[in-house]
C-alpha cells in the first residue's frame, strides 16, 4: 500500500477492495487521474483508493500517470536534539529540493538542506520513508517523489532562509515546538516528524 497526497487528501494505492464510506474507489489501470485530482480538490470526499490486483505493481503503474519530479530532503537534528524546520507558503516544512544532474539522492538531500537553511556539516544517519505528493506547476500536474534522510550536525551558526525559494524563516524546534509546527504543515511531513 502507498499513499500519495493531493494537498492533505490521500490517494491510496491498494490491492484490497473495501466498502466505500468516505472515499471512492477506481481501477488503477483505467483511472482518469485528472478527474481524481479534481474530485479530491473540489469535494468533501476524504480519500480515493486506486486498486490493482498486483500489489507489487501499484506504484510502478501509478508513477506512469503523471510526470515525475525526484527530490531529496532532510529531517536534520542539531546537538540539542532539535529538528530543523523551514517556513514557506504559510506552512512549516522540512527542507527539500529537486535533484541536479549526476547527483546522488543523498547529495541532493544534503545540498538542499544546506541551501535552504545555511546549515553546514550535515551527516546522513539513516533513510526515512519516501513521500509522494501531486502538485501543479505551469498548469500541469506532476508527482513529486521525495527521498528523505535523517541527518545530524553540530552546526551552531546563523540560519539563513533561502528567500529566493520563498522561505521566510528557518528554525531549530524542540519536541513541543515541532508538534505545534505540525499543526500548520503538510500531511506527508507529519509522517516524518
Amino acid at each position: 500500500m502507498y499513499t500519495i497526497y493531493v494537498g492533505d487528501k490521500p490517494i491510496i494505492l491498494t490491492a484490497k477492495i473495501e466498502k466505500e464510506t468516505n472515499f471512492k474507489s477506481y481501477l488503477l489501470k483505467s483511472v482518469n487521474i485528472g478527474k481524481v485530482i479534481k474530485t479530491l480538490n473540489n469535494t468533501d470526499l476524504e480519500a480515493v483508493h486506486l486498486i490493482h490486483n498486483n500489489p507489487d505493481k501499484l506504484l510502478k503503474h501509478f508513477l506512469k500517470l503523471l510526470p515525475n519530479v525526484v527530490a531529496g530532503g532532510g529531517k536534520a537534528y542539531n546537538s540539542n536534539g532539535e529538528v530543523l524546520f523551514i517556513y514557506r507558503n504559510d506552512k512549516w516544512d522540512l527542507p527539500k529540493g529537486k535533484t541536479e544532474r549526476r547527483e546522488s539522492i543523498e547529495e541532493t538531500a544534503i545540498r538542499e538542506v544546506e541551501e535552504e537553511t545555511g546549515v553546514k556539516g550535515l551527516k546522513i544517519t539513516k533513510p526515512l520513508p519516501t513521500t509522494y505528493h501531486i502538485f501543479k506547476r505551469n498548469g500541469k500536474h506532476k508527482i513529486k517523489i521525495t527521498y528523505w534522510f535523517e541527518m545530524h550536525t553540530n552546526f551552531e551558526g546563523k540560519l539563513y532562509p533561502e528567500t529566493s525559494e520563498g522561505i521566510t524563516k528557518v528554525e531549530w524546534l524542540d519536541e513541543k515546538a515541532s508538534q505545534k509546527a505540525l499543526e500548520n504543515s503538510y500531511a506527508n511531513i507529519k509522517i516524518l516528524v
